[in-house]
């Protein structure tokens, strides 16, 4: 049994893959975040895209002209919801880049529309 990268100690054909593998609309802003960290390990650019918020979102990438990133785990820190279309996700992603490690620790905002949550922006911590 392989787990989801997103470390919810769930099988990944239970917990992520439903949504970067079919695009199924993700049930709350803390599942598309962790579906998102799963997309980069995956280097998943389409999914990354497609669950950006178009206000927002860059043209591209370029995940397969980086230097390979090797994600190391995630940790949510925090998950509030104020209203049925707004929410806010803190969390910190360990990774590697050319042996050397990083942390990146983002207070996220999502927003939902027509039932799908979509990530808007984040400040890095």
């Amino acid at each position: 049994m392989k787990l989801c990268p997103c470390e919810s100690g769930k099988p990944y054909t239970d917990c992520c893959a439903r949504y970067v593998e079919s695009g199924a609309p993700a049930p709350t802003a803390e599942a598309l975040m962790r579906s998102r960290y799963t997309a980069y390990t995956q280097l998943k650019e389409d999914y990354l895209l497609a669950t950006w918020h178009p206000s927002t979102r860059p043209t591209s990438l370029g995940l397969a002209q980086e230097a390979p990133t090797k994600w190391l785990g995630l940790e949510v820190k925090r998950y509030v919801q104020p209203d049925a279309g707004h929410a806010i996700v803190e969390f910190v992603a360990r990774y590697k880049v050319q042996g050397r490690a990083h942390r990146l620790h983002e207070v996220s905002r999502f927003v939902c529309e027509e039932g799908r949550w979509f990530y808007v922006d984040g400040d890095i911590g």
